[in-house]
């Protein structure tokens, strides 16, 4: 008897090929009468698949007395409440470490990109404004001071990935670590000593909002910030002040609190470089990423240890 599975999200389609060979996938993001789903298949979902900025709603976990696991196609699951899982017995595994490098490469490209103004440069190119006259200058990468908040996994690859820039690299986090970058015990400390505040920290209700006024005040006119972790970090509102008054120089960011929708006061703004949550997404991170999803929803399913258990 096939495995019955509900899928949250659109997936990759190699992805989506190998989960309808190997289980009974019902599509629930495109299903019109979700109600209806629920009613007839409800008491059959043994997994659920979605995504990081999806998780799965407590709402509809509670409504599947069957199910075994959640597996998500991301790193992220501040979308799951863990201590619901934890009492209803069901796994939750994501896809850590193979995104990694990628996350990583595209915080050092949304670096470059603010300070040497790449997506200006490439407007002036195309509009034909390059023959009335030169674009301004923009600013050095090599050399500056640069803060990581969350140095984790993604922290610590952008952290090396930046030392071949000559830069000063200082880190806040949970607890001080046994690496060579200065330590601050606040992320306000962190801010008023670096020149580009990178987020690579998890999303969690600690974390939420964790870069507000304060710390934009404290990254001060010459700072920048970038995020690659989660829009919930960052305090949009805060953000659109700082950037409209003067208050920070610029701002890199590829995640926002409400995806895929974003603060409109960003898109006439030239500081500001946005991408739409690409980090991981390449051919062979997101190939690397689907092939985890399976392997976690295999060895739930013949008894095996989870490869990537979150619980």
């Amino acid at each position: 008897m096939s495995i019955n599975i509900l899928q949250l999200c659109p997936l990759m389609p190699s992805l989506e090929a190998e989960l309808a060979k190997r289980y009974t996938v019902h599509r629930y993001f495109e299903t019109k009468d979700q109600t209806g789903i629920l009613k007839e298949r409800a008491g059959d979902i043994r997994g659920v698949v979605t995504g990081g900025h999806i998780g799965i709603p407590t709402e509809l976990a509670i409504q599947l007395p069957k199910l075994e696991i959640v597996a998500i196609n991301g790193v992220g699951y501040d979308r799951v409440d863990l201590n619901e899982a934890k009492k209803r017995g069901y796994r939750v595994a994501n896809t850590p470490d193979v995104l990694t490098a990628d996350v990583a490469d595209l915080a050092l490209g949304l670096i470059i990109a603010l300070a040497r103004q790449l997506t200006i440069a490439d407007k002036h190119v195309r509009s034909g404004n390059w023959s009335k006259g030169d674009l301004g200058l923009g600013h050095r990468v090599t050399g500056r001071r640069y803060g990581v908040f969350g140095l984790g996994r993604i922290g610590q690859a952008i952290a090396k990935r930046l030392e071949a820039f000559d830069a000063q690299i200082s880190y806040s986090g949970r607890r001080k670590l046994d690496v060579p970058y200065v330590f601050y015990d606040t992320i306000v400390g962190l801010a008023a000593n670096c020149d580009v505040l990178i987020i690579a920290a998890a999303a969690s209700a600690e974390t939420r909002h964790v870069v507000n006024s304060d710390v934009l005040e404290a990254l001060g006119p010459k700072g920048s910030l970038v995020n690659i972790a989660r829009g919930s970090l960052v305090d949009e509102a805060a953000l659109v002040a700082a950037l409209g008054e003067g208050k920070i120089a610029g701002a890199a960011l590829d995640v926002f609190e409400h995806e895929p929708h974003v603060p409109e006061a960003f898109f006439e703004m030239k500081n500001v470089v946005l991408t739409p949550h690409v980090a991981s997404a390449t051919h062979e991170t997101r190939g690397a990423m689907a092939d985890l999803v399976l392997a976690n929803l295999d060895a739930q399913f013949t008894g095996k240890p989870l490869p990537a258990a979150v619980i």
